[in-house]
């Protein structure tokens, strides 16, 4: 099923400008090998998508240029971890870094995010991350916004109980809502407890490009956790 078939799409455009030499050999040669197979048999056991033996499954949701995905990747051994990112510039970078190392515990989804959710299993996943996703600001664009009750209820069906769930957002507006939708679709409690709890990052939550030129434009971020109830 082509993505947007059956629902608006989250994110704006797929291409960028044109992929290079090396760019479309990774692509065309490596993609298929670190890609989630497309069968939905082959999601029935998530844990063995893996060349690697891993104990949990964890889910990026836009990974962009991939510094969160392969950080997370290469300290949590332990993590296979399924990269959802749609557009190719990003795909393409994450690409060029597994070329040069150990990928066994990532795969990657080139596609929307929501495609690949439907198809996993309940209960299979013990870490998901959404980390500055398009806030569509425009109000007739709301419906677009990724965070949304509908999509916290598929997170909530293929998360453990006691999964966690990361969201990051620069936008004021969008961290507002993020909570409110959280609120009202039930399935997740906010484990902040102090205010330093969601202004700040913590260690095991590495810097991306887009905190980074939202820090230098003046705007500050929004680290969320929330746990599967």
């Amino acid at each position: 099923m082509p993505a947007g078939a059956d629902e608006l799409r989250s994110f704006g455009r797929r291409r960028g400008r044109a992929l290079s030499v090396r760019q479309a050999s990774l692509w065309r040669d490596l993609l298929p090998r670190v890609a989630v197979p497309p069968q939905a048999a082959a999601l029935a056991n998530p844990l063995g998508l893996f060349s690697r033996d891993v104990r949990e499954v964890w889910l990026e949701i836009g990974f962009g240029g991939g510094e969160h995905l392969l950080w997370q990747a290469e300290r949590h051994p332990e993590a296979g971890i399924l990269g959802c990112e749609p557009f190719q510039d990003g795909v393409v970078k994450v690409l060029a870094a597994l070329a040069e190392r150990d990928g066994g515990n990532i795969r990657v989804h080139a596609d929307d995010a929501r495609l690949l959710i439907k198809q996993l299993p309940a209960a299979s996943v013990a870490r998901a991350f959404i980390l500055f996703p398009d806030p569509w600001p425009k109000r007739r664009h709301w419906k677009r916004r990724l965070v949304s009750e509908a999509t916290l209820g598929e997170l909530a069906r293929i998360m453990r109980p006691a999964a966690e769930l990361r969201i990051a957002t620069d936008i004021a507006a969008y961290a507002e809502w993020i909570l409110l939708a959280v609120r009202h679709q039930g399935s997740f409690h906010w484990t902040a407890e102090t205010a330093a709890d969601w202004r700040q990052r913590g260690n095991d939550w590495p810097a991306t490009r887009y905190e980074a030129k939202a820090l230098r434009a003046g705007q500050p971020c929004s680290y969320f956790r929330f746990r599967r109830t």
